[in-house]
């Protein structure tokens, strides 16, 4: 398997991926933002599509928008009142926009299927460089604002009261959650990127007793369902986005069971 390019590519950077996806991951599920990176994967989807329609690499229009629709969405959501209609919109925008981007374009209905649902094969080494220093910005960020992004995620009322400024907090993690949905759709499609961003730390909010438990089994659970699914997928030549999906599924099934044992 690993005497071929793109092979190599695609394992690099699906690590790459479920380091980050799993440890954002985990904040996303504590700050209730699933449904946020749902929609910003249907961004991911409008970036791609004006990427090909321009003719410039998917990855830098998914960050171009992605990045834009998250400062749109926590510049119309201050107030929690409106905050899910202020996504609804903003989802329906972009959406509109990967349509009309694509049939402006000259690529086929085949490329659309690769923007969302992913392809290993087009992964080039310079995709896979690109990413890993995306990747790695994002680590090293999270590293420093660690503590409040912590304190703020999981005791808002606590951190409102120790000075933490949470709406600066919330921009910051929009920023953040932005570039993961970008990266993470190199692998699995900008329509799945959601399953690695909410599965796994799902599966860590079951068994994790502490955030760094969390962080830890959210990362393994991501780096093993996308490490089997590149495995099975070169094996059978069955898309690999479907094995991810399968087997984080059945991880947080088994989660789920064993949380409800324990109670």
């Amino acid at each position: 398997m690993f005497t071929y390019d793109f092979m190599q590519n695609a394992w690099l950077a699906a690590t790459f991926i479920a380091i980050t996806t799993g440890i954002v991951g985990v904040f996303v599920t504590a700050r209730g933002m699933s449904f946020l990176a749902h929609t910003l994967s249907e961004v991911g989807f409008a970036g791609a599509a004006f990427a090909v329609f321009v003719a410039i690499r998917p990855l830098d229009g998914m960050l171009l928008f992605t990045i834009l629709a998250s400062l749109t969405v926590g510049k119309l959501s201050v107030k929690q009142s409106r905050r899910e209609a202020s996504i609804s919109a903003v989802s329906s925008v972009f959406i509109g926009l990967g349509i009309l981007f694509l049939s402006l374009s000259n690529e086929s209905s085949s490329y659309a299927t690769t923007i969302l649902f992913g392809s290993i094969i087009g992964i080039s080494r310079q995709d896979v460089w690109q990413l890993v220093a995306l990747a790695a910005g994002v680590l090293l960020t999270m590293g420093f604002g660690y503590r409040k992004l912590a304190f703020d995620s999981f005791d808002a009322v606590g951190a409102r009261a120790q000075g933490v400024r949470g709406n600066w907090i919330s921009i910051y993690f929009l920023l953040i959650l932005a570039i993961s949905v970008s990266i993470g759709a190199q692998i699995v499609g900008s329509l799945l990127v959601f399953i690695l961003l909410t599965l796994p730390p799902s599966v860590a909010k079951y068994l994790g007793r502490t955030l760094p438990q969390m962080l830890v089994i959210s990362v393994a659970a991501g780096l093993i369902g996308v490490w089997a699914g590149l495995a099975l997928g070169y094996l059978t030549n069955w898309p690999v986005t479907f094995f991810i999906a399968a087997i984080e599924f059945v991880f947080y099934f088994i989660a789920l069971g064993v949380h409800r044992l324990r109670d």
